[in-house]
């Protein structure tokens, strides 16, 4: 009966990445913004082709699917939706850059092609290609090899047609691999004063593609843009006593072949050309073939050039908390008292700091951390290494499998190794997704231990746009338990039974799912009584159906129950057995709303979580993650407050519904506007704190 009153988990995420889409859509945003929201919805699209439609296209596969799916009775279908939405979409994206383009011809911003350059900007375009692309392109004459080379996934090609005017049998295809990351993908011409000309990188090829093919004899040239998108997913050996990194690294290595999961190709392409295409790379109309514009890979304009606009306002920056901007130093703040840090809004600097303190501190004798991904440039890693040079003992549980970070978590993994750090790999078929931290220290024969439970990663880069809690404490009962999930993970073989024995932290897989059902029937079992009962529940991402129904049951009570959700959210929130309808959003906006918190009761009864864990069986059954009370009172109501705060936006705020149209909650007449995200910033910014600790 459930299954009938759940929204499909892919088809509830493309209606997310239409609210990404939305922004890109919305004229109130900067030009600026409004491109990276393009790139945004592009990277995402990238990587669902990359996971879901490759676990769906496994599905249909496997001869007893049913038993291996969650929630995806009938794949074929789902996949059928997912093209539908797809080219809708993709439609709306393509017009919505069209769009952008005339917008940014009303300031004087063009975009030239290899066709519309003027003399300057030519002997430019030639300089800029032998002195920066020449020696990193090689072109591919596909016909002369007996193999079609493998197309990489994150990558675009121009796929050229060669022939000469006098001669039919003068006729080949090329592939040329455009080298983005190397250099730029968007890159500012010489231009007349007052106006600001750009170019793609792949423009720059096309218009040199005489100059690489003249010489053997061709003088008809066309380049179109083609991007391959495989199935992402590592096949790995579950027993625990197999070579784990071998395995990895073969795993990475099969991933770059992996089967492809959508063919994206400029709809103005050669059809001979095409057809060739489809034949070698083994695809048929079945598969999932993407007419697109002139450009694909628009993730690229994430990085699009800021210097072009001269009316770009930065964000507001970030600020050290108040409580640790003085010069004593933050373990000495935390002794006394719990302090939660709210990313981006206050500087990620203060975790850096924590750990650098640890590092030079003579008394600090262990430090004990879970990394999951990290920034490409990590200070973190470099204040661990620095710990150990100066005596500390230093234990990193890091997770190998960080789907896309796998690769730069095997090198920190050795780099770690090689400077002393003990590090170890986590569990088998479960990744370690807690933030957790401990460090210890002892001075006159006293020890005291710090740390923090987050939830988010410990990444310098995202931390300024990722939407995170951090709480810093001291507490013994929290770290203890975090040494407890410590103790259990850094065994030679872990027993996550051993997670059971924690006292305050609420892990999985063991009970989390189950602990705060519950809470949910606790609220229930309120209303039931008439008494105020309610819910705050903010996630990335709710989809498992055992805590679904306990919502479900709680609506059904009357208990007043309020979602803040980014992304996947499956319940069907209009039913008529509900006493009292949920309001559920999702807010998407300048920061990426990454916390997950949870509210439960109202008045000196409420309790309150945060979290790396979402509601979804993945996080559930097959991570290990942590949800962390908040003891502090005073910091229980600020967070309530950044939460109502959430709740009352009414300027990014979608409401989530089963029609996925997100119609934009509007304020009534009597309602003040509410952009959540600068609202929280100012409170913050604002807000005083006692220097006397409420509680700890």
């Amino acid at each position: 009966m459930v299954k009938k009153l759940l929204i499909n988990r892919d088809i509830s995420w493309l209606s997310f990445n239409g609210r990404v889409l939305q922004e890109a859509a919305d004229e109130q945003n900067h030009i600026y913004d409004r491109l990276r929201f393009l790139g945004i919805f592009s990277n995402n699209l990238d990587e669902f082709f990359r996971v879901r439609v490759a676990t769906l296209n496994r599905m249909i596969k496997v001869a007893n699917s049913k038993a291996k799916m969650h929630l995806e009775q009938h794949p074929d279908k789902i996949l059928g939706q997912i093209m539908s939405i797809v080219l809708t979409q993709q439609s709306q994206f393509e017009k919505i850059y069209r769009e952008l383009v005339v917008e940014m011809e009303s300031r004087k911003i063009y975009f030239k092609t290899d066709k519309q350059l003027n003399k300057v900007q030519r002997e430019f375009v030639e300089n800029f290609f032998e002195e920066k692309l020449h020696t990193r392109i090689v072109p591919l004459m596909i016909e002369s090899i007996p193999a079609m080379p493998l197309l990489r996934d994150r990558s675009v090609y121009l796929a050229c047609v060669l022939g000469h005017t006098q001669s039919a049998m003068m006729h080949r295809y090329a592939l040329i691999e455009i080298p983005v990351g190397d250099l730029p993908r968007v890159v500012v011409l010489p231009s007349a004063k007052g106006t600001q000309d750009l170019i793609l990188l792949e423009d720059i090829v096309r218009y040199n593609l005489p100059y690489l093919f003249a010489p053997f004899g061709f003088d008809k040239f066309m380049g179109h843009l083609i991007k391959v998108t495989r199935d992402a997913e590592l096949d790995l050996d579950s027993d625990f006593h197999s070579n784990l990194i071998d395995d990895l690294e073969k795993g990475l290595k099969n991933r770059k072949k992996g089967k492809a999961t959508r063919f994206v190709y400029d709809k103005n392409i050669d059809p001979n050309l095409l057809d060739f295409m489809m034949r070698r790379l083994g695809l048929n109309k079945k598969d999932h073939m993407v007419p697109g514009g002139r450009i694909h890979n628009f993730k690229d304009f994430m990085d699009f050039p800021k210097e072009v606009f001269n009316d770009l306002i930065s964000r507001p920056k970030p600020f050290v908390h108040p409580l640790l901007v003085q010069t004593c130093r933050i373990m000495d703040v935390v002794a006394k008292r719990d302090v939660m840090l709210h990313f981006p809004y206050h500087s990620f600097d203060s975790v850096i700091d924590l750990f650098r303190e640890a590092a030079i501190d003579p008394a600090v004798l262990s430090i004990r951390v879970t990394l999951y991904r990290l920034a490409k440039d990590s200070r973190i890693i470099n204040a661990l290494i620095n710990a150990v040079r100066n005596g500390k003992s230093v234990s990193v549980v890091i997770e190998l499998k960080a789907r896309f970070d796998e690769e730069a978590n095997l090198y920190w993994k050795r780099r770690l190794e090689e400077e002393g750090v003990r590090v170890y790999i986590g569990v088998p078929e479960m990744k370690i997704h807690a933030k957790i931290c401990v460090i210890k220290r002892r001075e006159f024969n006293r020890t005291t231990q710090f740390g923090f439970v987050s939830t988010g990663n410990l990444n310098e880069s995202t931390a300024r746009v990722y939407a995170d809690h951090c709480l810093l404490t001291s507490n013994r009962q929290i770290m203890a338990d975090i040494n407890r999930v410590f103790d259990c993970l850094e065994k030679p073989v872990p027993s996550l039974l051993a997670l059971k024995s924690c006292k305050v932290l609420i892990p999985a897989p063991v009970n989390m799912r189950k602990y705060f059902g519950t809470l949910i029937q606790k609220q229930v079992a309120l209303a039931k009584k008439k008494k105020p009962a309610s819910l705050v529940i903010k996630l990335n991402s709710l989809s498992d159906e055992m805590l679904i129904e306990e919502l479900y049951a709680a609506a059904k009570a009357g208990v007043q129950t309020s979602f803040v959700i980014r992304g996947i959210f499956c319940p069907v929130m209009d039913q008529k057995a509900f006493k009292k309808k949920p309001q559920a959003i999702s807010i998407v906006d300048q920061f990426l709303e990454h916390a997950r918190v949870f509210v439960f009761g109202l008045g000196d009864q409420q309790q309150v979580f945060i979290s790396s864990a979402d509601w979804m069986v993945r996080n559930l059954d097959h991570r290990v993650e942590v949800a962390c009370p908040i003891i502090d009172p005073k910091i229980r109501e600020e967070l309530s407050h950044i939460m109502n705060i959430q709740l009352r936006e009414n300027e990014k705020a979608r409401i989530l519904d089963a029609s996925l149209v997100n119609d934009y909650r509007e304020a009534s007449a009597e309602d003040a506007i509410v952009r959540s995200q600068t609202a929280i910033y100012d409170y913050l910014k604002e807000k005083e704190y006692e220097i006397e600790p409420s509680s700890h």
